[in-house]
């Protein structure tokens, strides 16, 4: 790879590193309201950790524009969340008995008298609104405007080097709207955006990997090279492709027919259609029928020089053909947000939610749990429940920075993969033999160590740490009933005696050293635009594998939605041929790969770069045997897709 596009991640990160409040989000249920005032209701998490006195810069100007979203509460916030849990949980009598997206809001959406009083109550305090939503209302208007309403001052505050205006004080509502409101966003001015989980490059200029490379895993060994773990090493793959990877993961005759996997990124690639045509037709994949893939996109964009663009456009590319490959007959849609920002993201899955457009929902983008805000998980964990109660589950990337230690300088786990609504997919290193023989995996973890300048020994092996599966234990969401009893206690409790969420859920390749094959549209030195491929990988790869083995899953459960997955993942653990147990020495001993790349990431005019590649080797996190914080239950085994099949 040119380079390792995570570590932008956190570079450029979003909100305020704010720990969420302690036992709040037990399974996505944002703690109570607690009294401010006899007269108001406070929305707790709303002032940042970061707004402390120390920080505090003084009043912000009266003057001074505010945009905010309310979310709404709906009309029965503690029953959307049981029944969520009661459709998801085989053991449930409700157990797959979804509700249609119209009887959905019906039930627990917000009431017209409901938004009728928060409009009110926001128009009162001098704010305009701006936009009514079915999940919130906007609004824009001054500091004193803000102030009146939420019943808190604004400040400026130091935040690193930066100063951002935040609430002084907890912001609250009037105790006289019952509960109408969920939380407000917008009343901080830090960033909050995310970035894609990947290490691709960015498609305005071409990369090309060098080669030499083996076809399947070990088909050509490096003999001219130094020894690594006492043996020759093979070169790493050219790139699985569709074939390979549904051979992996016991694919079997399903093609995911009839099943609707949706994908969210921001922004569009101009040229996907082409590409992904391009890319089945070259590689063995079924063609792309008319009509099979989708696009549902904002009026405007926003935001795009902050949010690189143009960097999102591969990210698209690999989830769109990473489907395909492994659910050829599977209808896509993608849904591009406006922006790299977690409103416009979050507006894309209630795009997906309100109008249903899919059961299985792959998103391969995230930011660092400490960027992670209570306001911001309680709106996306409604999201993410109301999904659940039609039906639908969303599948998050777990990061590419392992513990996040050479990231961040602290050990934390990455969101919205940390909802105990979702299903976080961590990854692999995968090896897939000759006669597309699965032969084993390890967790996704990389040391990288050169070439010596004579060529006969690897300088400093095994080298430093580079990039690995995201995991680790949740500092801020108590752990869900699915996990306990499978977890291992010393994960659970290792932030919290009561036990915590621990990330992953399951797991798929994403090494970039046995990655995937894809395709895409670049632009070239001589400034022509054209197809080209190449081999990549990151959780951004894990996750639209996992949505689309699910695809084949639901097929298999003819055509059933398996909905939020998470209680069906874990009660089928410990049932045999249905996970791969994935270790980091599955073969007894360590493993490696060599790579050879232009230096300048197109030709050798400035010469090669020769490395080698050690694998399972994931920062502090290990993949052990049982449970883990790299891989949680293991991969998709053999049994798994064939464990839907109703008998």
């Amino acid at each position: 790879m040119r380079s390792n596009r995570a570590t932008v991640r956190a570079g450029v990160s979003m909100a305020a590193a704010l720990p969420m409040i302690a036992g709040a989000l037990a399974l996505g249920i944002p703690a109570a309201h607690a009294a401010d005032t006899p007269a108001r209701d406070a929305l707790a998490g709303t002032k940042p950790a970061w707004a402390t006195a120390k920080a505090d810069k003084g009043a912000t100007a009266d003057s001074a524009r505010v945009n905010a979203r309310v979310y709404l509460a709906g009309r029965d916030r503690a029953g959307l969340a049981a029944y969520a849990k009661a459709v998801s949980d085989p053991s449930s009598p409700l157990y797959g008995k979804y509700l249609s997206a119209k009887k959905a809001q019906a039930r627990f959406g917000a009431t017209k008298a409901q938004v009728s009083a928060v409009k009110s109550w926001l128009k009162s305090a001098g704010l305009q609104v701006t936009g009514v939503t079915s999940h919130y209302v906007a609004v824009s208007g001054d500091v004193a405007a803000v102030e009146k309403a939420f019943g808190t001052q604004m400040h400026n505050f130091a935040k690193g080097s930066k100063t951002y205006r935040a609430p002084a004080k907890t912001a609250s509502v009037p105790a006289g709207l019952q509960g109408a409101v969920l939380t407000v966003t917008g009343l901080d001015s830090a960033p909050h955006k995310s970035t894609h989980d990947d290490q691709l490059p960015p498609p305005d200029a071409v990369f090309k990997n060098s080669g030499p490379f083996s076809s399947y895993y070990g088909s050509n060994i490096a003999s001219t090279l130094p020894d690594a773990y006492g043996q020759k090493i093979p070169y790493a793959i050219k790139g699985y492709t569709g074939k390979q990877l549904r051979a992996a993961y016991g694919a079997g005759t399903y093609t995911g027919k009839h099943v609707r996997v949706a994908i969210t990124d921001a922004y569009a690639s101009p040229t996907i259609a082409f590409d992904a045509g391009k890319y089945a037709v070259k590689n063995g994949d079924a063609a792309w029928k008319t009509s099979q893939l989708h696009q549902v996109l904002p009026k405007n964009y926003t935001k795009t020089e902050e949010c690189g663009a143009a960097g999102w456009y591969g990210e698209e590319t690999l989830d769109v053909e990473a489907v395909h490959a492994v659910a050829p007959n599977a209808d896509v849609t993608y849904v591009g947000a406006a922006s790299c920002y977690d409103d416009d993201l979050l507006d894309s899955l209630s795009k997906i939610v309100d109008k249903h457009l899919a059961d299985i929902v792959s998103n391969s983008w995230g930011d660092i749990e400490a960027n992670q805000t209570p306001d911001l998980a309680a709106a996306y964990d409604q999201v993410f429940q109301l999904g659940a109660v039609q039906g639908i589950g969303f599948y998050f990337s777990s990061g590419d920075n392992g513990d996040e230690v050479a990231n961040t300088g602290t050990k934390q786990v990455d969101t919205p993969a940390n909802s105990a609504w979702v299903t976080a997919v961590g990854g692999t290193s995968l090896a897939v033999g000759k006669g597309d023989k699965y032969q084993w995996e390890t967790g996704w973890g990389t040391e990288k160590a050169t070439l010596s300048a004579d060529g006969k020994s690897w300088t400093n092996f095994p080298g430093a740490y580079t990039s690995g599966a995201g995991g680790g234990t949740s500092k801020t969401v108590p752990q869900p009933y699915y996990q306990k009893n499978i977890v291992p206690k010393a994960l659970a409790t290792a932030n919290n005696a009561a036990g915590n969420r621990v990330v992953p859920d399951i797991a798929a390749i994403a090494d970039p050293n046995t990655g995937f094959l894809v395709g895409q549209t670049q632009t070239f030195p001589d400034g022509t635009e054209q197809y080209s491929e190449y081999r990549i990988g990151g959780t951004s790869l894990a996750a639209p594998v996992i949505a689309a083995v699910q695809a084949l899953a639901q097929e298999a459960g003819g055509g059933k939605a398996i909905g939020f997955a998470n209680p069906s993942i874990y009660a089928k653990y410990g049932k045999k041929g249905v996970f791969h147990d994935v270790t980091d020495q599955p073969t007894g001993t360590d493993l490696a790969v060599a790579r050879i790349d232009f230096v300048n990431g197109f030709d050798a005019a400035d010469g090669l770069a020769t490395s080698v590649r050690s694998l399972g080797k994931d920062s502090s996190l290990s993949a052990v045997k049982g449970y883990d914080d790299v891989t949680g239950v293991g991969s998709p085994a053999n049994g798994y897709v064939q464990s839907y099949r109703r008998h």
